[in-house]
C-alpha cells in the first residue's frame, strides 16, 4: 500500500462529459459494447455491502432515535456529517488506506459543482418539508427508481430487460401505499418535492459515474474530496438561514457534555454510513441504491412497529409486503442479468451497449 502524499497518475484520463462536449479536441474512439461496472462485481460482494448498507442506516435510525432525540438544525447536523466523513477519510488517508489521485483543473471544476448539487438537493428538500406532508414527501420520494431509469435511458442510452421495469412497479407502489396518510402540499412544495426527487436521482447516478467512469476515484477518496467542500457550503447555509445563532440562543453556555457526546456518536455513524453508500453505490449501481432507498423506508417502519410500538394500517402493512417482494424479484432479475451479461472468456465486449 503506497504512502500518503503520493499522487497517482491519470495520465490523458479526462472527464466523459468535457470529451463529448468538444469531440475535436478530444477525439473519441469507436463506440464498443461493454459491460456495467455493477456486472462485474460477484453476487456475495454485492450482498455483503448491502448488507452492512442497511445495517449502518438501521443503527443510526435508532441511535437518533434513542439517544441524539430532536436535533431541529438540518444544516447544521449536515455540517457534521460532511465534517466528520472529512476527517475520517483524513484519518484513513494518513494511514496510507488509499491514494489521492492528481486531477486536472476541470476535473477538480467537477467535483465542486458535485458538492455544489449535494447542498442543493439538501436545501431543496428541507424547504419542500414545509409545504408537504409527510406521507406526501414519501411517497414521492418513492418514485425514484423510475427516474433513475430515465436518467439512464436518455443520458446513457441504457435499456433495461422488460422484467426489471415491471420488478420496479411494486418497489414503488408498495412503498406508496407503506407510507399513506394524510396527503397535503401545496402547488410550490409539489414542485420543490419533485424537483428534489430528481436531484436526489441525478447525485446517486452522479456518485456512480464519478467512481466508474473516467475519473474511477474510490469510494474513500470520492468522499475525502467531496467532504470538505459539502462541510463548508452546510455552515456557510446555516449561518444564513440563521440556524446557528438560533442554535447560540437555545445554548448560551455552548453543547452541555451529553450533547456532544450524542454528537460525536452521531457523526461516527453518518460517517460509516457514508463510506458504506459510496462503496455501496459503486459495486451495485445507482438504480439498485434508489431501490434500497424505497426498502429503507419500509424498514423504518417496520422498526418503529417492533421498537417503538408505532401503530400502522391494513394498506400501510400491505404496502410493505408489496416493496418487500418487489424488491426481492428485482434482485433475482438482477442476479440473472448479472449472469446474461458477463463478457466471453475472450474479453469483454458483449454486455449492454451503453454511452459512458
Amino acid at each position: 500500500m503506497a504512502s500518503h502524499g503520493t499522487w497517482k497518475e491519470k495520465g490523458d484520463d479526462r472527464d466523459v462529459e468535457a470529451q463529448l462536449l468538444d469531440p475535436r479536441k478530444y477525439p473519441q474512439p469507436p463506440a464498443s459494447p461493454r459491460i456495467d461496472s455493477e456486472y462485474q462485481v460477484s453476487s456475495l460482494t454485492k450482498l455483503s455491502y448491502l448488507g452492512l448498507y442497511f445495517l449502518c442506516n438501521i443503527s443510526l435510525t435508532i441511535y437518533n432515535k434513542l439517544i441524539l432525540g430532536k436535533f431541529g438544525y438540518p444544516w447544521l447536523l449536515t455540517a457534521l456529517h460532511a465534517g466528520s466523513a472529512s476527517v475520517g477519510c483524513y484519518c484513513l488517508l494518513m494511514r496510507g488506506q488509499f491514494t489521492l489521485t492528481k486531477l486536472s483543473y476541470q476535473q477538480n471544476t467537477v467535483l465542486v459543482l458535485f458538492s455544489i448539487l449535494f447542498t442543493i438537493n439538501i436545501a431543496t428538500s428541507n424547504v419542500s418539508l414545509a409545504m408537504v406532508s409527510i406521507p406526501f414527501h414519501q411517497i414521492m420520494r418513492s418514485t425514484c427508481p423510475v427516474f433513475a431509469v430515465l436518467i439512464y435511458r436518455l443520458r446513457y442510452k441504457r435499456v433495461y430487460s422488460s422484467e426489471t421495469y415491471l420488478s420496479l412497479i411494486p418497489v414503488v407502489l408498495g412503498v406508496g401505499l407503506a407510507t399513506y396518510g394524510d396527503y397535503y402540499f401545496t402547488t410550490a412544495g409539489f414542485v420543490l418535492t419533485l424537483l428534489g426527487v430528481i436531484l436526489a436521482v441525478i447525485k446517486t447516478v452522479a456518485t456512480n459515474r464519478i467512481m466508474t467512469g473516467a475519473l474511477a476515484l474510490s469510494p474513500l477518496e470520492t468522499l475525502l474530496r467531496m467532504s470538505p467542500l459539502a462541510f463548508a457550503q452546510a455552515i456557510i447555509c446555516a449561518v444564513l438561514s440563521g440556524e446557528l445563532s438560533e442554535f447560540r440562543r437555545n445554548n448560551p453556555d455552548g453543547p452541555s457534555q451529553m450533547m456532544l457526546l450524542a454528537l460525536a456518536g452521531n457523526g461516527l455513524l453518518a460517517f460509516l454510513l457514508n463510506v458504506s453508500s459510496f462503496s455501496t453505490n459503486k459495486v451495485a449501481g445507482a438504480l439498485t441504491m434508489t431501490v434500497c432507498g424505497n426498502i429503507k423506508q419500509c424498514l423504518t417502519v417496520l422498526l418503529g412497529i417492533a421498537l417503538f410500538g408505532v401503530k400502522v394500517g391494513f394498506l400501510n402493512g400491505l404496502g410493505m409486503a408489496v416493496a418487500l417482494g418487489g424488491a426481492a424479484w428485482y434482485s433475482m432479475v438482477e442476479l440473472r442479468s448479472k449472469g446474461a451479461k458477463k463478457a466471453p472468456s475472450g474479453g469483454v465486449g458483449s454486455g449492454p451497449q451503453t454511452k459512458s
